[in-house]
């Protein structure tokens, strides 16, 4: 039909031309899609239409013509809003629920509504949050315990020590074990309640890059500010998560329309100082399987700053091209540099330093 109204062949139609064909055949789309189609109308201030972007809409693909232009939109939805849609299904309120956790704009919670497929699932998180807490228990334990640490989580080949830091692995792995149960706990509630919606969103890369990033700059953060301790447990990971997540409903809490999100931010907030407080407390408590030290806090610390970094830049546009971003490539150009400097000083300043480190587990 569209070809009917460039008999030239250009690619482009008019936003007159288009409008009419909305008009007569808008009935038979769907609703959320065709408001999609008019804020594109709308929005286009070369008074055209590409017809490869209506093409992209109906098979749900986002250009970059696209979405800028829905980006320079200034057109009101006008229709109701997709909280107010009644008869859903368990599934499809689970979904809504997740847009407007993680999503501040109509038109991107509509568009998220109507094209995710749930496949593939959250896989990351959760496949995370079941080997962390397998291996903990199963492996290392042996048994459930209540008890604030237990010596046994240090005899293993994951978690980072210093005296190990050769052995390149233990920067990474070290978020598989966990001081106690309720370290894990708390670790385990977070990444569920926060990264499962984040990746449902935004997908599992994405997710898994601000995760895994979080998890080195906790490491190599203790490798330079803590130099004699060690580190478990996936605070890194997870506080680079909470962290971008509540960043993001900061920079646009007008537009966030979760329920409550005031309190819930107050409540994440407490929990997340009462864990780093309890973290710093016990660092700094004289160590109950001496001559070994208590774990670091600055993994934490590493996370967060991940977190209102990459993290935001991440989460900030749904769907939007990374590459496209210049504050993307600042960002990730500086945490690349920590990162080459901290390889460097866990080379050199340890010998130069001549630290007295704890014996190995």
């Amino acid at each position: 039909l569209l070809s009917q109204f460039d008999p030239d062949n250009t690619g482009y139609i008019s936003t007159e031309k288009f409008r009419s064909l909305l008009q007569r055949y808008g009935s038979e789309l769907d609703p959320h899609k065709l408001e999609v189609l008019l804020a594109l109308a709308d929005s286009n201030s070369e008074g055209r239409i590409c017809y490869q972007d209506f093409v992209n809409l109906m098979s749900n693909k986002r250009s970059n013509s696209f979405r800028q232009a829905i980006l320079q939109g200034n057109r009101r939805l006008c229709s109701k809003v997709l909280l107010e849609e009644t008869g859903l299904s368990l599934s499809q309120r689970l979904i809504r629920h997740v847009a407007y956790e993680t999503l501040p704009r109509e038109i991107d919670r509509k568009w998220y509504y109507d094209s995710y497929t749930c496949c593939p699932p959250p896989w990351f998180m959760i496949t995370i949050t079941i080997v962390a807490f397998f291996l903990y228990n199963g492996l290392v334990l042996d048994r459930f315990v209540l008890q604030v640490s237990h010596p046994l989580y240090l005899k293993n080949a994951l978690l980072y020590h210093p005296q190990l830091r050769a052995q390149a692995w233990r920067y990474l792995t070290y978020i598989f074990m966990h001081a106690g149960i309720e370290h894990l706990g708390l670790n385990v509630v977070l990444q569920l309640l926060v990264g499962v919606p984040l990746e449902m969103v935004h997908g599992a890369a994405r997710i898994s890059f601000v995760y895994v990033a979080g998890v080195v700059a906790g490491s190599l953060a203790v490798s330079v500010a803590d130099m004699r301790a060690p580190v478990v447990g996936s605070s890194g990971g997870v506080y680079a998560l909470v962290s971008a997540h509540l960043a993001n409903i900061v920079m646009n809490w007008s537009g966030m329309k979760c329920q409550f999100k005031l309190l819930r931010m107050a409540v994440a907030l407490i929990c997340m100082s009462f864990e780093f407080g309890r973290a710093v407390w016990l660092r700094f408590h004289p160590s109950a399987y001496p001559p070994c030290p208590h774990p670091s806090f600055m993994a934490h610390l590493g996370g967060v700053m991940v977190g209102i970094t990459l993290g935001v830049i991440i989460l900030r546009n749904y769907e939007q091209r990374l590459q496209d971003q210049t504050l993307w490539w600042i960002f990730l150009s500086i945490y690349l540099i920590f990162v080459l400097f901290a390889i460097f000083w866990n080379i050199f300043a340890y010998s130069l330093l001549d630290l007295k480190l704890p014996p190995p587990p």
